[in-house]
Protein backbone atom coordinates (compact mmCIF):
# COMPACT_ATOMS: atom_id res chain seq x y z
CA UNK A 1 0.00 0.00 0.00
CA UNK A 2 1.12 3.37 -0.90
CA UNK A 3 1.35 6.31 1.38
CA UNK A 4 -0.46 9.42 0.29
CA UNK A 5 1.27 12.72 -0.05
CA UNK A 6 -1.56 14.85 1.15
CA UNK A 7 -0.48 17.02 3.96
CA UNK A 8 -2.07 17.05 7.12
CA UNK A 9 -5.25 18.94 7.05
CA UNK A 10 -3.92 21.37 10.00
CA UNK A 11 -0.77 22.08 7.74
CA UNK A 12 -2.89 23.19 5.04
CA UNK A 13 -5.28 25.38 6.71
CA UNK A 14 -2.32 27.16 8.61
CA UNK A 15 -0.67 27.23 4.52
CA UNK A 16 -4.11 28.96 3.80
CA UNK A 17 -4.27 31.66 6.60
CA UNK A 18 -1.06 32.79 6.11
CA UNK A 19 -1.96 32.73 2.14
CA UNK A 20 -4.75 35.08 3.05
CA UNK A 21 -3.20 36.86 5.74
CA UNK A 22 -0.16 37.89 2.73
CA UNK A 23 -2.82 38.84 0.62
CA UNK A 24 -4.80 41.42 3.24
CA UNK A 25 -1.30 42.61 4.18
CA UNK A 26 -0.63 43.25 0.29
CA UNK A 27 -4.16 44.82 -0.57
CA UNK A 28 -3.65 47.19 2.75
CA UNK A 29 -0.75 48.63 1.91
CA UNK A 30 -1.86 49.18 -1.79
CA UNK A 31 -4.41 50.60 -0.14
CA UNK A 32 -2.24 52.83 1.97
CA UNK A 33 -0.13 53.46 -0.91
CA UNK A 34 -3.09 54.58 -3.32
CA UNK A 35 -4.38 56.56 -0.29
CA UNK A 36 -1.43 58.04 -0.17
CA UNK A 37 -0.45 58.90 -3.37
CA UNK A 38 -4.22 60.03 -3.80
CA UNK A 39 -4.60 62.73 -1.28
CA UNK A 40 -0.68 63.65 -0.79
CA UNK A 41 -0.46 67.39 -1.56
CA UNK A 42 2.30 66.83 -4.28
CA UNK A 43 0.90 68.43 -7.72
CA UNK A 44 0.86 66.62 -10.99
CA UNK A 45 3.59 67.88 -13.67
CA UNK A 46 2.23 69.60 -16.06
CA UNK A 47 3.68 71.06 -19.20
CA UNK A 48 2.42 74.26 -18.64
CA UNK A 49 0.57 76.63 -16.25
CA UNK A 50 -2.96 74.94 -17.89
CA UNK A 51 -3.60 72.58 -20.47
CA UNK A 52 -7.55 71.68 -21.52
CA UNK A 53 -8.42 68.12 -22.34
CA UNK A 54 -11.89 66.74 -23.58
CA UNK A 55 -13.59 64.59 -22.35
CA UNK A 56 -15.86 62.13 -24.95
CA UNK A 57 -19.52 60.67 -23.70
CA UNK A 58 -18.11 57.50 -21.85
CA UNK A 59 -15.18 57.86 -21.48
CA UNK A 60 -13.17 55.17 -19.21
CA UNK A 61 -10.78 56.78 -16.49
CA UNK A 62 -7.38 55.54 -18.92
CA UNK A 63 -9.21 57.29 -21.47
CA UNK A 64 -8.62 60.24 -19.30
CA UNK A 65 -5.79 59.62 -18.09
CA UNK A 66 -4.62 59.21 -21.84
CA UNK A 67 -6.10 62.32 -22.70
CA UNK A 68 -4.28 64.09 -20.09
CA UNK A 69 -0.57 62.32 -20.90
CA UNK A 70 -1.22 63.50 -24.41
CA UNK A 71 -1.94 67.37 -23.32
CA UNK A 72 0.95 67.33 -21.31
CA UNK A 73 0.10 66.18 -17.72
CA UNK A 74 2.44 63.53 -16.84
CA UNK A 75 -0.46 61.30 -14.99
CA UNK A 76 0.48 57.60 -13.92
CA UNK A 77 -2.57 55.67 -16.30
CA UNK A 78 -3.08 52.97 -13.97
CA UNK A 79 -2.81 55.55 -10.21
CA UNK A 80 -5.33 57.75 -11.91
CA UNK A 81 -7.62 54.54 -12.89
CA UNK A 82 -7.41 53.22 -9.11
CA UNK A 83 -7.62 56.48 -7.92
CA UNK A 84 -11.25 56.98 -9.89
CA UNK A 85 -12.22 53.66 -9.03
CA UNK A 86 -11.37 54.35 -5.11
CA UNK A 87 -13.31 57.36 -5.00
CA UNK A 88 -16.18 55.48 -6.87
CA UNK A 89 -16.02 57.93 -10.08
CA UNK A 90 -14.76 55.63 -12.52
CA UNK A 91 -18.63 55.66 -14.07
CA UNK A 92 -19.56 59.22 -13.10
CA UNK A 93 -17.16 60.93 -14.73
CA UNK A 94 -18.92 63.88 -17.21
CA UNK A 95 -18.12 64.54 -20.97
CA UNK A 96 -16.77 68.21 -21.58
CA UNK A 97 -13.65 70.21 -21.90
CA UNK A 98 -11.04 70.98 -18.74
CA UNK A 99 -8.90 72.96 -17.91
CA UNK A 100 -5.96 71.33 -15.90
CA UNK A 101 -3.85 73.98 -14.20
CA UNK A 102 -0.41 73.86 -12.21
CA UNK A 103 -0.78 73.47 -8.31
CA UNK A 104 -3.91 70.46 -9.26
CA UNK A 105 -3.80 67.03 -7.89
CA UNK A 106 -5.38 63.47 -9.34
CA UNK A 107 -8.18 64.52 -6.82
CA UNK A 108 -8.72 67.85 -7.48
CA UNK A 109 -9.06 66.46 -11.32
CA UNK A 110 -11.42 63.54 -10.66
CA UNK A 111 -13.30 65.45 -8.27
CA UNK A 112 -13.62 68.13 -11.38
CA UNK A 113 -14.83 65.87 -13.70
CA UNK A 114 -17.41 64.21 -11.55
CA UNK A 115 -18.97 67.73 -10.85
CA UNK A 116 -18.50 68.10 -14.52
CA UNK A 117 -16.91 71.79 -14.40
CA UNK A 118 -15.97 72.15 -17.86
CA UNK A 119 -14.59 75.07 -20.09
CA UNK A 120 -18.05 76.78 -21.27
CA UNK A 121 -18.04 76.71 -25.17
CA UNK A 122 -19.20 79.56 -26.99
CA UNK A 123 -20.58 79.88 -30.28
CA UNK A 124 -20.74 83.33 -31.95
CA UNK A 125 -23.72 84.76 -34.78
CA UNK A 126 -22.34 87.21 -36.83
CA UNK A 127 -24.67 90.52 -37.29
CA UNK A 128 -25.68 90.71 -41.44
CA UNK A 129 -25.49 86.72 -41.36
CA UNK A 130 -28.10 84.83 -43.35
CA UNK A 131 -30.31 81.79 -41.64
CA UNK A 132 -28.17 79.57 -43.89
CA UNK A 133 -25.10 80.96 -42.64
CA UNK A 134 -25.74 80.82 -39.48
CA UNK A 135 -26.84 77.13 -39.57
CA UNK A 136 -23.38 76.46 -41.09
CA UNK A 137 -21.23 78.00 -38.19
CA UNK A 138 -23.58 76.21 -35.57
CA UNK A 139 -22.95 72.42 -38.15
CA UNK A 140 -19.64 73.45 -38.21
CA UNK A 141 -19.04 73.52 -34.04
CA UNK A 142 -17.12 70.62 -32.90
CA UNK A 143 -18.76 70.80 -29.73
CA UNK A 144 -22.68 71.15 -30.80
CA UNK A 145 -24.24 68.33 -31.51
CA UNK A 146 -26.11 68.75 -34.83
CA UNK A 147 -29.63 67.59 -33.97
CA UNK A 148 -30.96 70.01 -36.74
CA UNK A 149 -28.83 69.00 -39.36
CA UNK A 150 -31.92 66.48 -41.19
CA UNK A 151 -34.56 69.22 -40.28
CA UNK A 152 -36.03 71.18 -42.56
CA UNK A 153 -36.51 74.63 -42.09
CA UNK A 154 -39.77 74.04 -41.58
CA UNK A 155 -39.28 71.50 -39.38
CA UNK A 156 -36.69 73.69 -37.18
CA UNK A 157 -39.35 76.22 -36.88
CA UNK A 158 -41.64 73.68 -34.78
CA UNK A 159 -38.62 72.80 -32.75
CA UNK A 160 -37.44 76.23 -31.68
CA UNK A 161 -40.96 77.34 -31.00
CA UNK A 162 -41.58 79.51 -33.54
CA UNK A 163 -44.87 80.85 -35.54
CA UNK A 164 -43.22 82.32 -38.42
CA UNK A 165 -43.36 80.36 -41.66
CA UNK A 166 -40.00 81.87 -43.11
CA UNK A 167 -36.47 81.78 -40.40
CA UNK A 168 -35.03 84.39 -41.46
CA UNK A 169 -34.33 87.32 -39.56
CA UNK A 170 -35.78 85.18 -36.26
CA UNK A 171 -32.27 84.49 -34.81
CA UNK A 172 -30.70 87.16 -32.68
CA UNK A 173 -27.08 88.17 -33.38
CA UNK A 174 -25.01 87.51 -30.63
CA UNK A 175 -22.36 85.00 -28.89
CA UNK A 176 -24.01 82.14 -26.97
CA UNK A 177 -22.33 80.26 -23.88
CA UNK A 178 -23.20 76.41 -23.73
CA UNK A 179 -21.59 73.01 -22.66
CA UNK A 180 -19.90 70.71 -24.34
CA UNK A 181 -22.50 68.03 -25.87
CA UNK A 182 -25.10 70.49 -26.27
CA UNK A 183 -28.39 70.31 -28.94
CA UNK A 184 -27.61 73.03 -31.88
CA UNK A 185 -31.47 73.18 -31.12
CA UNK A 186 -30.75 74.83 -27.88
CA UNK A 187 -28.26 77.58 -29.31
CA UNK A 188 -31.34 77.84 -31.77
CA UNK A 189 -34.09 78.24 -29.06
CA UNK A 190 -31.99 81.22 -26.95
CA UNK A 191 -31.57 82.87 -30.19
CA UNK A 192 -34.93 82.82 -31.37
CA UNK A 193 -36.27 83.95 -27.60
CA UNK A 194 -33.36 86.73 -27.59
CA UNK A 195 -34.82 88.00 -31.19
CA UNK A 196 -38.03 87.86 -30.35
CA UNK A 197 -37.82 89.64 -27.19
CA UNK A 198 -35.59 92.66 -28.43
CA UNK A 199 -38.52 92.80 -31.18
CA UNK A 200 -41.11 93.50 -28.90
CA UNK A 201 -39.15 95.94 -26.73
CA UNK A 202 -38.20 98.43 -29.83
CA UNK A 203 -41.72 97.96 -30.74
CA UNK A 204 -42.83 99.44 -28.02
CA UNK A 205 -40.88 102.26 -28.20
CA UNK A 206 -41.40 102.72 -31.62
CA UNK A 207 -41.55 106.19 -33.01
CA UNK A 208 -44.85 107.44 -34.20
CA UNK A 209 -46.40 107.05 -37.57
CA UNK A 210 -44.13 104.89 -38.73
CA UNK A 211 -45.15 103.03 -42.77
CA UNK A 212 -44.99 99.63 -40.25
CA UNK A 213 -47.63 97.56 -39.50
CA UNK A 214 -46.44 94.53 -37.55
CA UNK A 215 -43.18 94.08 -35.22
CA UNK A 216 -42.48 91.62 -38.42
CA UNK A 217 -42.19 94.36 -40.98
CA UNK A 218 -39.92 96.48 -38.75
CA UNK A 219 -37.76 93.09 -38.50
CA UNK A 220 -37.88 92.96 -42.64
CA UNK A 221 -37.04 96.69 -42.46
CA UNK A 222 -34.16 96.02 -39.89
CA UNK A 223 -32.28 93.54 -41.94
CA UNK A 224 -32.32 95.48 -44.62
CA UNK A 225 -30.81 98.55 -42.66
CA UNK A 226 -28.05 95.58 -41.48
CA UNK A 227 -26.96 95.18 -44.92
CA UNK A 228 -26.82 98.68 -46.42
CA UNK A 229 -24.66 100.07 -43.58
CA UNK A 230 -21.17 100.67 -43.37
CA UNK A 231 -20.45 103.03 -40.59
CA UNK A 232 -22.68 102.30 -37.11
CA UNK A 233 -23.03 106.19 -36.84
CA UNK A 234 -25.60 106.20 -40.10
CA UNK A 235 -27.29 103.35 -39.25
CA UNK A 236 -30.33 106.11 -38.24
CA UNK A 237 -30.23 107.88 -41.52
CA UNK A 238 -30.15 105.12 -43.65
CA UNK A 239 -33.39 104.02 -41.66
CA UNK A 240 -34.62 107.32 -42.39
CA UNK A 241 -34.52 107.27 -45.89
CA UNK A 242 -35.70 103.80 -45.99
CA UNK A 243 -38.63 105.41 -44.18
CA UNK A 244 -39.48 108.24 -46.27
CA UNK A 245 -39.56 106.08 -49.61
CA UNK A 246 -42.23 103.96 -47.56
CA UNK A 247 -43.80 106.94 -46.42
CA UNK A 248 -44.15 108.20 -50.08
CA UNK A 249 -44.23 105.37 -51.94
CA UNK A 250 -41.28 105.20 -53.64
CA UNK A 251 -39.46 101.79 -54.63
CA UNK A 252 -36.87 101.14 -51.71
CA UNK A 253 -34.15 99.91 -54.41
CA UNK A 254 -31.46 98.40 -52.29
CA UNK A 255 -29.09 96.00 -53.73
CA UNK A 256 -29.43 93.96 -50.97
CA UNK A 257 -32.76 92.87 -51.13
CA UNK A 258 -32.33 91.57 -55.25
CA UNK A 259 -28.84 89.92 -54.28
CA UNK A 260 -31.22 87.65 -51.29
CA UNK A 261 -33.37 87.15 -53.92
CA UNK A 262 -30.73 85.57 -55.94
CA UNK A 263 -29.66 82.88 -53.65
CA UNK A 264 -26.93 80.84 -54.35
CA UNK A 265 -26.97 82.10 -57.95
CA UNK A 266 -25.22 85.17 -57.07
CA UNK A 267 -22.05 84.69 -57.58
CA UNK A 268 -20.60 88.34 -56.32
CA UNK A 269 -21.08 90.40 -59.13
CA UNK A 270 -24.69 92.28 -59.38
CA UNK A 271 -25.55 92.64 -62.85
CA UNK A 272 -28.52 95.33 -64.76
CA UNK A 273 -30.25 91.89 -65.61
CA UNK A 274 -30.40 91.21 -62.33
CA UNK A 275 -31.75 94.50 -61.42
CA UNK A 276 -34.58 94.57 -63.68
CA UNK A 277 -35.12 90.60 -63.41
CA UNK A 278 -38.91 90.62 -61.42
CA UNK A 279 -38.45 88.57 -57.60
CA UNK A 280 -40.46 88.75 -54.68
CA UNK A 281 -37.12 89.88 -53.05
CA UNK A 282 -36.16 92.67 -56.45
CA UNK A 283 -37.06 96.41 -54.50
CA UNK A 284 -36.45 97.66 -58.25
CA UNK A 285 -39.90 96.24 -59.59
CA UNK A 286 -41.74 95.34 -56.55
CA UNK A 287 -42.98 98.84 -54.28
CA UNK A 288 -42.48 98.06 -50.24
CA UNK A 289 -40.81 95.90 -48.06
CA UNK A 290 -39.52 92.40 -49.63
CA UNK A 291 -42.02 89.42 -48.05
CA UNK A 292 -39.02 88.42 -45.77
CA UNK A 293 -36.08 89.77 -43.37
CA UNK A 294 -32.89 89.32 -45.77
CA UNK A 295 -30.73 88.55 -42.74
CA UNK A 296 -30.48 88.51 -39.11
CA UNK A 297 -30.71 92.07 -38.15
CA UNK A 298 -28.36 93.11 -34.57
CA UNK A 299 -30.41 95.04 -31.75
CA UNK A 300 -28.71 98.22 -33.20
CA UNK A 301 -30.40 97.71 -36.42
CA UNK A 302 -33.67 96.85 -34.87
CA UNK A 303 -33.47 100.09 -33.11
CA UNK A 304 -32.41 101.94 -36.04
CA UNK A 305 -35.69 100.79 -37.53
CA UNK A 306 -37.62 101.50 -35.13
CA UNK A 307 -36.48 104.82 -34.32
CA UNK A 308 -35.05 106.02 -37.44
CA UNK A 309 -33.37 109.37 -37.65
CA UNK A 310 -35.47 112.37 -38.84
CA UNK A 311 -34.01 113.05 -42.42
CA UNK A 312 -35.06 115.10 -45.66
CA UNK A 313 -33.05 112.55 -47.37
CA UNK A 314 -34.42 110.13 -49.84
CA UNK A 315 -31.08 108.99 -51.59
CA UNK A 316 -27.80 107.73 -50.63
CA UNK A 317 -25.00 106.07 -52.20
CA UNK A 318 -21.52 104.57 -51.27
CA UNK A 319 -18.50 106.78 -51.26
CA UNK A 320 -16.21 104.04 -51.38
CA UNK A 321 -14.19 104.93 -47.68
CA UNK A 322 -17.24 103.08 -45.95
CA UNK A 323 -19.60 106.21 -45.44
CA UNK A 324 -22.46 107.41 -47.93
CA UNK A 325 -23.72 110.06 -49.45
CA UNK A 326 -27.21 111.14 -48.84
CA UNK A 327 -29.29 113.42 -51.14
CA UNK A 328 -32.68 114.61 -51.00
CA UNK A 329 -33.38 115.07 -54.83
CA UNK A 330 -32.67 112.83 -57.87
CA UNK A 331 -30.15 115.64 -59.33
CA UNK A 332 -27.88 115.49 -56.58
CA UNK A 333 -28.15 111.79 -56.27
CA UNK A 334 -27.07 111.33 -59.63
CA UNK A 335 -23.87 113.90 -58.90
CA UNK A 336 -23.18 112.01 -56.08
CA UNK A 337 -23.29 108.43 -58.00
CA UNK A 338 -21.24 110.24 -60.86
CA UNK A 339 -18.70 111.36 -58.37
CA UNK A 340 -18.39 108.22 -56.05
CA UNK A 341 -19.37 105.68 -58.54
CA UNK A 342 -18.33 106.81 -62.12
CA UNK A 343 -15.05 108.36 -61.12
CA UNK A 344 -16.52 111.71 -61.97
CA UNK A 345 -17.96 111.04 -65.30
CA UNK A 346 -21.89 112.01 -66.09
Amino acid sequence: MSKSCRAPSSQRGRVLLAAVVLALLAALAAAGALWHLYQKPLPLPLRDDRVEIVVPAGASARAVAQAMREAGVDVNAELFVAAARWHEAATRLRAGRYEIARGMRIADVIDRLVRGDTLKEKVTIVEGWTFREMRAALAAHPMLKADSAAMTEAQLLVAVGAGEAHPEGLFAPDTYVFDAGSSDLDVLRQAYRAQQARLARAWEGRAAELPLKSPYEALILASIVEKETGQAAERGRIAGVFVNRLRTGMLLQTDPTVIYGLGEKFDGNLRKRDLTADTPYNTYTRGGLPPTPIALPGPAAIQAALQPERTTAVYFVARGDGTSQFSDSLAEHNRAVAKYQLGGRP
